[in-house]
């Protein structure tokens, strides 16, 4: 070894230099990442302090067997490999913790120390290092995080969402069906073709307006991208997992879309728009009357596939999770075991799939959009304002804050861009000694920036919490790491 990078192109290559039981450092990225190129100049670096270590790269999205063999989700992604094992992984643009790993890994931190290059001054030159940090900085590290952020023009909008639309299955993938140009296209469109349903494609490679915006639009930053009726149900993976367990075919039974040669019978009108069939159709009085007894059953109902403790479905599992999460008490009603309720409740409803979210007798949607409302916080001030739940109090909220994470840092901005030097401090000092941890950007709450001080009675950030209980604040938590207590407190 020469301390040079291989691109490696297949499982067989890679394997073959894992079993040596050498160091093996593998960097998965993407053309249309911009951290990926970022830190590959940091990774080209490192490969020159490290020669006797293996240094590889893997375009993520053109060896599927190996992202999936490593269950690489996101990119920058880093997987450390020793004896054959896989013994650390780092997802994100990090410089730091990179070398960090590298070094540990490739063998030249003494066990129980920090690594001698946790700064990356012998790693990288001072322009790449500034160049990433900077990066690091405007963006973040996390995959979602590093795509660019403009905003999108209404022309582009209207076309997307005219692209979306224009099959009731879209698929945005990398080629053509005919000719795949990505490991995770041909797979998708593998299962599609299994599925026996029609189905519409865009080749994103043909057009970076739509590429780049679609990542943008869907809030996925990955192709391919699997539509239904207007709305993303994901990539490749979800595609796979929802393929293997019947639930895609469940989806598009739900929305109105047969196999290719199927003769079940539809309900009437079920391929007209997002909801599905209409109350025009007509339902019996007896029919009408019975869905809406159900509906009211309970102040929250929930029709979904299966039972709250075994649901039969993601979807479905992702809701009862949701309502749990909010400490909500909620009837249900598997829809698996009449069909007459199951059929008769999408044309009351005008809503084509499940679950189905009603309370106070009124449809609030589906999977998605209760999850929506839940990161908006609409969900929880819908329930406050009908009665189903107390509004939390600031002490309340703050201790569910406290005690969200075993290890919760309170400080000013993020772990990836704090926005006070002692703030950076104590992210180091829990980074350096390999501390998960959760973290709360406290610029972005007043009430809870103003709330803390006299919760804890203390005065300043940052706060640093384990178990629900204040350790301190910059001063205390260097003093921790330099007495090399730093780790055992907060393992206890």
């Amino acid at each position: 070894m020469s301390g040079s990078v291989k691109d490696v192109k297949s499982k067989d290559e890679l394997d073959n230099i894992t079993k040596s039981g050498e160091a093996v450092i593998i960097h998965f990225w993407a053309s249309w990442c911009d951290a990926s190129k970022q830190m590959d100049q940091v990774f080209s670096h490192l490969s020159t302090d490290f020669p006797n270590t293996h240094f590889l790269t893997v375009e993520a999205e053109e060896q599927p067997e190996i992202s999936e063999a490593f269950s690489v989700s996101s990119v920058p992604y880093f997987a450390f490999v020793k004896d054959g094992k896989t013994v650390d992984t780092l997802e994100g643009a990090d410089p730091s913790s990179l070398a960090n790993k590298v070094a540990r890994v490739a063998g030249s931190a003494n066990s129980g120390e920090p690594a001698a290059p946790a700064s990356l001054g012998m790693a990288a030159g001072p322009t790449v290092l500034e160049t990433v940090k900077e990066f690091v900085k405007e963006n973040g590290s996390s995959a979602q995080a590093i795509q660019a952020q403009p905003g999108l023009s209404d022309a582009l909008k209207n076309r997307l969402q005219q692209l979306i639309d224009s099959h009731p299955i879209m698929l945005f993938m990398k080629g053509n069906p005919e000719a795949p140009r990505c490991g995770f296209s041909q797979k998708v469109i593998d299962i599609l073709k299994d599925e026996t349903v029609k189905f519409g494609t865009f080749d994103i490679l043909s057009d970076n307006e739509v590429r780049e915006g679609l990542k943008l639009f869907s809030n996925w930053p990955t192709f391919p991208q699997l539509y239904c009726k207007g709305e993303l149900l994901g990539g490749c993976d979800i595609a796979i997992a929802m393929h293997e367990s019947g639930e895609l075919k469940e989806v598009f039974r739900d929305h109105g879309i047969d196999a290719i040669g199927s003769v079940e019978a539809k309900v009437s009108g079920s391929e007209n728009g997002k909801g599905g069939s209409t109350q025009s159709t007509g339902l019996s009085t007896t029919l009408t009357s019975r869905l809406e007894g159900l509906i009211n059953s309970g102040p929250v109902m929930l029709f979904m596939k299966g039972k709250p403790a075994e649901p039969k479905c993601g979807f479905s599992g992702k809701v009862v999770a949701i309502l749990q999460e909010e400490k909500v008490t909620f009837e249900s009603f598997d829809i698996l075991t009449d069909e007459e309720v199951r059929q008769g409740l999408k044309v009351y409803s005008n809503w084509s799939s499940y679950p189905q979210l009603y309370i106070k007798g009124e449809l609030i949607g589906g999977s998605d959009i209760v999850l929506e409302m839940q990161k908006s916080g609409e969900l929880k001030r819908i329930l406050v304002e009908k009665g189903i739940v107390q509004k939390e109090t600031l002490e309340d909220c703050l201790m569910s804050l406290i005690t969200s994470s075993p290890v919760m840092l309170f400080m000013k901005g993020t772990p990836d861009a704090p926005r006070c030097g002692f703030s950076s401090k104590v992210v180091n000092a829990l980074k350096e000694k390999g501390v998960s941890f959760g973290s709360f950007d406290i610029l972005s709450d007043e009430d809870v920036r103003q709330g803390l001080k006299v919760f804890s009675n203390w005065p300043t950030f940052p706060q640093l919490y384990y178990k629900g209980e204040l350790i301190g604040g910059c001063d205390i938590i260097l003093e921790l790491r330099d007495n090399g207590e730093l780790k055992s407190t907060l393992s206890e």
